[in-house]
């Protein structure tokens, strides 16, 4: 999933705002009252890695998924992107520059290029570029100049088929199922490179005998026209990611290109946004193509700020001079759990961390209670950069 930017508007009255606070409670979609989850079918929620263990090893890497089993997680998620030579590798975007040590090889200075990537001009190296055997040559770094650097420069690109043989060979050292749950990363951008990813994908999950609905797989993407492709090729479980550009003062998630629409919803001139598919009427369509939705948690539960001396600046509640999630307050749920739902789809929402400056006031610094809160609104899983408070949220 992308790294959003909080996108600050005008200020709301405080009057208003604390009337939608007040809804919160009574908002939210609590548990069933017997100690089941309130899940679609009442089991607990899965936790899966998100780029695996990514808040403490460099994300995408075989050490990070490795990590992420140890500590619990039900799925690691890779997200796959093709070589020049067309192998499957897993990268958080075709564009490596901030992911790898690809800038400081000297070797590769003649591949710095610029691309259009969903619309966009992106400069430097690109999957796309180069040959599997040239990939391996790189080291992982991690992209978050907040996080643990230590490890830079350590740690290979895995292939999506050394993440499959990872997941069953430590599924079957602990004696459970590890699954693994890939995204197809910017497949209109893989066409237009020649280098399709959907029937790549299947071959090589069928290698695995990955094709039936209980697989251990399940497959993602933020466009449409390929999930559509897949129903067509594979039974395995499939979810619609649902994107957004940031959120407003008022909770809401605000919509700016490319992180509006799915991009071949673009590419189409079709003027459907990705709050449209959350309606129950886009639900319903998604239901028949998909499995679940894999909305942006912002959908599902929205955090504003205050203004209280109106003067139509946030208010820095924590005092640190920074307007960040920590001056952000808990308002009320959506009902996109419920019509989901209610439509039949699993909701796996998306992304959990643990850093501070990433949790709304009302969690108090406290990672876990954010897991708890979407629990208790019925969500059937998590993505998280930090597996193992998930883990230990869902025990709590």
């Amino acid at each position: 999933m992308r790294n959003h930017r909080h996108i600050v508007s005008r200020s709301p009255a405080v009057a208003a705002l604390l009337a939608a606070l007040l809804l919160a409670g009574c908002s939210s979609l609590p548990s069933d009252g017997s100690g089941r989850f309130a899940t679609l079918d009442g089991k607990e929620p899965l936790v899966i890695a998100h780029r695996g263990a990514s808040g403490y090893l460099p994300e995408h890497t075989l050490e990070a998924y490795r990590l992420a089993i140890t500590q619990g997680a039900d799925f690691i998620e890779p997200d796959v992107v093709a070589t020049r030579d067309g192998e499957l590798v897993v990268r958080q975007e075709p564009n490596i520059t901030a992911t790898t040590d690809v800038s400081t090889r000297p070797e590769f200075a003649s591949r710095k290029t610029t691309r259009m990537v969903d619309g966009l001009a992106e400069t430097g190296w690109f999957t796309t570029d180069l040959t599997l055997a040239e990939l391996k040559t790189l080291r992982a770094r991690q992209p978050m100049a907040e996080r643990d650097q230590s490890h830079n420069g350590r740690y290979a690109v895995p292939t999506l088929r050394e993440v499959l043989d990872l997941a069953r060979s430590e599924g079957a050292r602990l004696g459970r199922t590890v699954g693994v749950y890939p995204e197809t990363k910017h497949p209109t951008y893989h066409v237009t490179a020649g280098l399709a990813l959907e029937d790549r994908l299947l071959a090589l999950l069928a290698v695995y005998g990955y094709t039936a609905k209980n697989s251990p797989v399940i497959v993602q993407s933020f466009e449409v026209a390929n999930l559509k492709y897949l129903r067509t090729k594979t039974a395995v479980r499939l979810v619609q990611l649902i994107d957004g550009d940031g959120v407003d003062a008022q909770g809401g998630v605000t919509l700016v290109a490319p992180f509006d629409k799915p991009y071949d919803f673009a590419v189409a001139k079709d003027s459907r946004s990705f709050a449209d598919l959350l309606t129950p009427a886009g639900l319903r369509e998604i239901k028949t193509y998909a499995d679940g939705i894999g909305p942006w948690k912002a959908y599902l539960l929205r955090a504003g700020q205050l203004d209280a001396n109106r003067d139509g600046k946030p208010d820095d509640i924590n005092g640190d001079g920074v307007i960040d999630e920590r001056d952000r307050v808990l308002m009320s749920a959506t009902t996109v759990v419920r019509d989901a739902h209610a439509a039949g789809l699993f909701v796996h929402a998306f992304t959990f961390r643990s850093e501070a400056q990433r949790l709304v006031s009302d969690y108090r610094g406290d990672a876990e209670a954010e897991y708890k809160k979407f629990f208790e609104m019925g969500v059937d899983g998590v993505f998280s950069d930090f597996p193992d408070r998930a883990v230990a949220a869902r025990r709590r």
